[in-house]
Parts: structure tokens; sequence; C-alpha cells
């Protein structure tokens, strides 16, 4: 075999799986034909989260009145901003390529595809490996709708030219929810589309109604338990229905309805490797394909597309296989976050998820931030934990607010550890923190899932 390893795809899962099997001796082969460090540092998690910074600049310059200082807020250039992304990620590329370069894996600027089950033909050069891993990630999707064509995906929203005024978004995830705010800081007029009642289908019900009510706040339109039926080119605008009603007119419509495995054209049925419906890679809690020498990692299989667990997967393969340190990863209590306006950031179980498996208690705060008392906005946090009723272990954190996820972060690790609401009483706040108050919470909102009179 010409490599003890060969993984397709250079997105996060891909490089470090590679590079951490190299550093454990293997022969290691890596390609990717679009962009190093995949869609979190080129079309997702990295360049989004600068502009969303972006917005938070203007709404400081605004809110410096409080403070007793008179920033002028100019209009916003949206090209300047563009271009500074751009070398930043140009630089992110380029340590992605040189951490490979490092730990001697051969880098391959091509596409990967399967001939047969050890056999790999990469831009034309046939490559054979002992193991393989399958790390090509996800692309977003649109609609099945007339006219779907004259709408934009999330990995054209990075390379627009100008800013538009108006701004249709359909799909309330993390992408629509993310851009609404995005759109609206830097001074467009947006509307949000999507089918629930509420944004963020499966996170905790009372940090959904918070988002709706700080989008609403921010001044985005919401239209829930709406479906777009088409898109329609109306001279340099665009015009789209939904619902019964007549719809809306943007300069910009932005489809943000979801993602799948990008694992077309790979060739996976000449390996004999399954597939679900959509197209993502069936692996087993090993991360083994149907073929047992094929991996997969990462968006590829569909199950939890987040980039650290994509990053976890890869290590914890290259250790299995080449470090003698086998080992997985656990998906439960997970944090995450969504980088809304404000964020939000969640660990473990929604109060809905908790209370369907045993009676839970529920405790929830809000509050205005103190920054906010003096800047007169009305931005809320809402803070929540979720706490087993028997036991008294806390299940479930959520925070919408302020750096909800830098403090997040932290509240996993007690998650994860099995802490309990006592732990978190007896732990000593940081004064003034909005952090304090998850361990300050002394009055029960709630008891769910007992009887009322038990309750």
């Amino acid at each position: 075999m010409d490599f003890d390893l060969f993984v397709i795809g250079g997105g996060s899962a891909g490089v470090r799986c590679a590079r951490i099997a190299a550093g454990h001796g293997a022969r290691v082969g890596i390609a990717e034909d679009r962009f190093w460090g995949g869609t979190c540092v080129n079309v997702g998690c990295v360049p989004k989260k600068l502009l969303v910074q972006a917005g938070e600049y203007g709404a400081w310059a605004e809110d410096a009145t409080g403070f007793g200082w008179e920033i002028h807020k100019g209009p916003h250039d949206w090209a300047r901003l563009i271009a500074s992304k751009d070398r930043e990620i140009s630089r992110l590329n380029g340590i992605y390529r040189r951490l490979l370069d490092a730990a001697g894996a051969a880098i391959f600027d091509a596409r990967a595809t399967f001939l047969d089950k050890h056999t790999l033909d990469v831009g034309g050069t046939r490559v054979t490996a002992e193991r393989i891993v399958i790390a090509v990630g996800g692309h977003p999707v649109r609609p099945d709708i007339p006219g779907a064509e004259l709408g934009i995906i999330s990995d054209d929203a990075f390379y627009l030219p100008d800013r538009p005024e108006r701004v249709a978004i359909v799909g309330g995830g993390y992408i629509g929810v993310e851009f609404a705010g995005i759109f609206a800081a830097l001074g467009s007029s947006v509307d949000l589309i999507y089918r629930q009642p509420l944004p963020l289908r499966g996170f905790d019900h009372d940090l959904r109604q918070a988002l709706a009510d700080a989008l609403t706040d921010q001044g985005v339109t919401l239209h829930p338990g709406c479906a777009p039926t088409r898109l329609d080119l109306d001279g340099q605008t665009r015009m789209l229905a939904f619902g019964a009603g007549p719809g809306v007119r943007a300069d910009l419509v932005f489809f943000a309805t979801g993602r799948q495995a990008a694992t077309a054209r790979l060739g996976l049925e000449h390996a004999g490797i399954a597939t679900t419906t959509t197209g993502a890679v069936v692996v087993d809690e090993h991360l083994r394909t149907t073929q047992h020498h094929i991996y997969a990692i990462g968006d590829a299989t569909d199950r939890m597309n987040l980039t650290p667990v994509a990053t976890a997967e890869g290590h914890a393969l290259a250790d299995s296989l080449f470090g003698h340190l086998p080992r997985s990863i656990s998906l439960l209590n997970v944090p995450t976050a969504v980088f809304s306006t404000p964020p939000l950031a969640t660990v473990g179980l929604t109060e809905e998820l908790a209370a369907a498996r045993a009676p839970v208690d529920v405790y929830v705060s809000r509050f205005t931030p103190m920054r906010h008392t003096l800047t007169g906005r009305g931005r809320k946090t809402v803070m929540k934990l979720v706490v087993d009723h028997a036991t008294q272990r806390v299940l479930g954190a959520h925070m919408l607010g302020d750096d909800a996820p830098e403090i997040m972060q932290g509240l996993a690790i007690a998650v994860a550890m099995g802490a309990t609401k006592a732990d978190f009483d007896r732990t000593i706040g940081i004064h003034p923190t909005a952090a304090e108050e998850f361990v300050t919470m002394r009055s029960r909102t709630r008891t769910v899932g007992l009887p009322k009179e038990a309750a």
C-alpha cells in the first residue's frame, strides 16, 4: 500500500486525523480539492463570527452615549470588512497546510474518489491505502421550489460584493438567525421566514422565545409558520412568496434551509459503503463504515455537526488506529453556541427532553445586563438550569445574552462531571458579572413532570 492512512477532506476533522496519525508514525496522505480548513474556517464558524463582531461594533458606538462618549457612527464599509475577513481566512488556510507539512503528511490539492475498497483516484493518480477516512464535511442545500436558483446559500454570503439593503432569510436554524442578526446590525432591513412557531427547533423553549423577542427588538421582521413556495425576479429585486400572504420583496434572498453530507461523486458505491437516504455515511460506535477499514468522521456522518465534535473524532480515531490509545468520544453533554444577537449557548438537556424522562426542577432568571442599565438598550439576558428532581443533578444549562458562549464553556465541565444543584449553590459567584446568576438561583421557577399536588 502507498499509505497506512489516506484522509479524504481537509477540514477540521480530516486535518486533525491526518496530523495526529502522522505524528504517531503512520504514512499519511490527505486530499482536499476546495479549501484547507473546510467549512468552519472558510465559509462557516470563523468568518461568520467576524461578521457578528462587525455588527457589535456598531451597537457599541450607539451605546457609548450612556457612558459619556459621543461616537458618531458613520456608514458601514462592507467591502473593507470582507477584505479584512479574506486576509484572516488566508492566514488560517496557511496554518492548516503548515501543520500537515510539519507532521510529515503528503498533501494533495485534488479530489479523491474511490475506485475500490483500497484504491483511490486522487487528481488522476491511483493511490492505495490500508485504511481510509472520509472527512468531506457537508454543504448547504436550497429548497425545492421554483426560482430557488435566484437566491443565495450560506457559502455565497461571505463573498457578496455589497451589503443588500433588504434581505429575506429563509430558515430558522443556526445560520438563519445568525445572519439575520448580522445584516440587521449592519443596517439592512431583514425578514426572517421559518416553518416552526419559534426559531431554533430543538433548543430549549424559553430560549427560543427569548431569541424571537430579541430579534424583533433588533427590527427583524419574523414570519413564523411560513414555508416558501416560489421566488421570482422582478426587475432588480426578488419577490419571495410564502404562506397565504403576499410575500416579501428583497434585494437578496438567503436560503438557510439545511445542509447535507458532501458525499456525492465520491464513488462510495465502488467501495461498498452504505449511506442514508440523504447521503450521510453510516458508521458504528467506532466510526467504522460498512467496510471496517474505512472510517467516516465529522459532518459526513450527519450525527452532530459541530466543528469541535469533528475535531475530537479525528483525534480519537488517529489515536485509536496508530497511537496505541484506543478511545472514543461521547456525544452526551456537548456544549454549543449560536452566535445570534445576542448569542445563545447551551449544554445538556432541554426542559422538554428532561421532563419527558423524569420530573425536573426548573430555575429561570431574566434580567437586564449591567451594561444596558446605562445604554437603555432593551436587551435581556435569560439563564436557565434544568435539574433532576430526585437526584438534584444538573441536567442542562441554557443562556441567551452577552458572553453566553464564553460562560457556557466553563459550565459544560460541571454538567459533564455530574454536578448537582447543591454544587452550584455552594460555589461563590464573581461579582458583578452575569455569570454569577448561575450560582445564585435559589428560587425554583417550577417543577415539571410531577402531578400538580406533588409539585
